[in-house]
């Protein structure tokens, strides 16, 4: 899918690929948005970060701005009744008379109760995965089935959580939110974003702390970029991409690609020029 918004295009493609893993790429192309400036060389400029972006060419400033695209995920995953887990990593330490080993990891699974337990914001040094399982459906050695959302590149916003802009996007305050599906609540800035005061968005919406656990629940998945404007995106911006996943984890038995023949000669596209009239 590709869309037009203001000056940029974004290029949403969805891939679902044979082993059941779905990859979201989303690609950003346009006209950069800039601002006239007296400057034509650096030169002039006697405190460069108070441009607010860069001098692409003679009299035009590229702003330093953001992009956000936010994902409604109805994951639905082998039944309508699910639940968010956030498996955190941890470390363990061990004792010296145990083994040589200093330390070694562990998975702790935490099932979301309420909006709230399920709002993340993403941790380097505390890292962890992001299920949606179906408690109620079992493999053959008792996992639940589910699906992980496998994050990629992404940005968060550095905006006062007053600013006006910011009260608007408020649902980029956190990468990941789980909400109980609502037929009413499918954009994340609400129906008017350009003339909402913050009343009515995703961030909002959360505030209720609604019951999840074991419901028909909606994940949303925010990918953001900062953007930094440099001269080869003037005027045109050459596509900037990022993506991530949904993974299946522990939904099928085994891996589902073993069994799948080979592709041969034969099963590829033979294309050939019509006849002339």
């Amino acid at each position: 899918m590709a869309a037009s918004v203001a000056n940029y295009d974004y290029i949403v493609d969805w891939e679902f690929q044979t082993d059941g893993l779905i990859r979201i790429k989303v690609g950003l192309s346009g006209i950069l948005m800039v601002k006239g400036s007296p400057y034509v060389n650096m030169n002039q400029v006697n405190q460069q970060e108070n441009l607010y972006g860069t001098l692409l060419s003679e009299n035009v400033i590229g702003i330093i701005h953001d992009h956000y695209v936010t994902f409604h995920l109805d994951m639905d995953v082998d039944g309508t009744d699910n639940s968010f887990v956030n498996v955190n990593l941890k470390r363990e330490q061990t004792s010296p008379a145990e083994t040589p080993r200093r330390s070694y990891m562990k998975a702790v699974r935490n099932v979301a109760r309420t909006e709230k337990d399920a709002q993340v914001k993403f941790k380097l040094y505390d890292p962890s995965e992001f299920h949606v399982i179906n408690p109620s459906k079992k493999t053959r050695v008792g996992n639940p089935v589910g699906y992980k959302v496998v994050p990629a590149g992404t940005a968060a916003s550095l905006l006062d959580p007053e600013d006006p802009p910011q009260k608007r996007g408020a649902f980029t305050n956190n990468q990941i939110w789980v909400t109980p599906y609502n037929q009413t609540e499918q954009w994340a800035g609400g129906l008017f974003a350009y003339q909402s005061q913050g009343g009515d968005t995703l961030a909002t919406w959360s505030e209720r702390d609604r019951p999840i656990e074991n419901k028909d629940i909606v994940l949303w998945y925010t990918l953001g970029f900062h953007h930094v404007p440099c001269q080869e995106d003037f005027p045109i911006m050459p596509t900037v991409s990022s993506s991530f996943d949904l993974k299946p984890v522990n939904f099928f038995e085994n891996n589902p690609i073993l069994r799948i023949p080979p592709n041969v000669e034969k099963d590829l596209p033979n294309c050939k020029a019509s006849a002339s009239a």
